[in-house]
This record gives C-alpha cells, structure tokens and sequence, in this order.
C-alpha cells in the first residue's frame, strides 16, 4: 500500500509524530533516503540547503517487502522487516546529520515502490532531492531509475545531487545569509 505512511520528527532531540500535509507547504523540502552512499550525499545537501532558507526537511525511506514471482510469500513475517523500515529512516538522519541537525527534520518510512513514492511526497513540497544512484545503482551510471522517474514526473523542481560533486555547496540566493536568522 502507497499510502501506508509513519513519520517521526527528529528535531534537536525530540521525537514527535507527524501528520499527513496536504498542499503545498512553503518551506517544505522532501529528500529520498535509502541508506546509500548517494542518498546519504542528498541528505547533506539538502539539509545545508534547508539550513540556508528556514524550510524544514523531509526525509522519506521508501521501503517494499519481498517478493518471489511478484507476490509476498505466505509465510515469511513481514512484522520485523516492517518496524526495522520504521527505524531506518531516523538511523540514517542521525547518522548524516548527527544528533543535533540543527534544522528540523522529518524522517518517516512510506510502503511503495521509491520512484512512487517520491513523486507523491513531491506534491507538497517546494523541492525534491535526490541522489543519482541508489541501492540498486549500476557501476558507471549517470544516472539511476528513481532519480529519472522523480525528475520526469514531480510535481516540483527536483535536484540530482551527484556523486562526484559531493562536497558541493547548495546555491545561496542573492542577499542571503548562510544561516537564518
């Protein structure tokens, strides 16, 4: 189900429970998290870009259950894979921005395919944040299937953050301050 959906604040230390948005909010940016190296490159990003313009940042793992001949076994417990996928996301916000962020993030978990997923999540958000390569990544590619999908189909502006150019800086806008005040 796409719209199986739990999030969990991480702001400063407080753990809250988010409700679903609806519109556009302003200030609002989605990032896609998978634990990779790419996807842990396009959180650093966007959260120094969040940092930049007061928005707060949501960071969405995407997760599906196993499959064999495209349908779920019977009998394999879908139970500890789900809570794992509902720890993952706050694990991997840590992990890259440490314990204190120092903007306000949402990491929640959403059940669907990520390409799906993103797309949906980008219909109330006024930027989207990819990496060009996930779990799934070929060596040697430009880039990856969800990054297409997501810059072929959000409904907002949507940034590739690549691999090569992790220590690249957000664009600051003309007149503004490094950190808001």
């Amino acid at each position: 189900m796409t719209g199986d959906r739990e999030s969990v604040s991480v702001k400063r230390g407080d753990v809250r429970v988010e409700t679903e948005i609806g519109g556009v909010v302003n200030g609002h940016i989605v990032v896609g998290i998978d634990g990779s190296e790419s996807s842990c490159e396009a959180l650093a990003w966007a959260a120094e870009y969040a940092r930049m313009t007061g928005s707060v940042l949501e960071a969405v793992y995407a997760w599906l259950p196993p499959t064999v001949a495209f349908a779920v076994p019977l009998f394999v417990d879908l139970a500890p894979l789900e809570r794992e996928s509902k720890r993952l996301p706050r694990k991997i916000v840590e992990q890259v921005l440490g314990d204190d962020p120092d903007v306000d993030v949402i990491a929640r978990t959403a059940r669907g395919n990520a390409a799906e997923v993103l797309v949906k999540a980008s219909k109330h958000a006024e930027l989207l944040v990819v990496g060009s390569l996930g779990l799934g990544g070929l060596k040697g590619m430009m880039l990856g299937s969800v990054g297409h999908h997501c810059a072929a189909h959000s409904h907002c502006p949507v940034v590739i953050v690549h691999h090569e150019h992790k220590h690249a800086r957000p664009p600051r806008r003309k007149g503004m301050a490094a950190t808001p005040a």
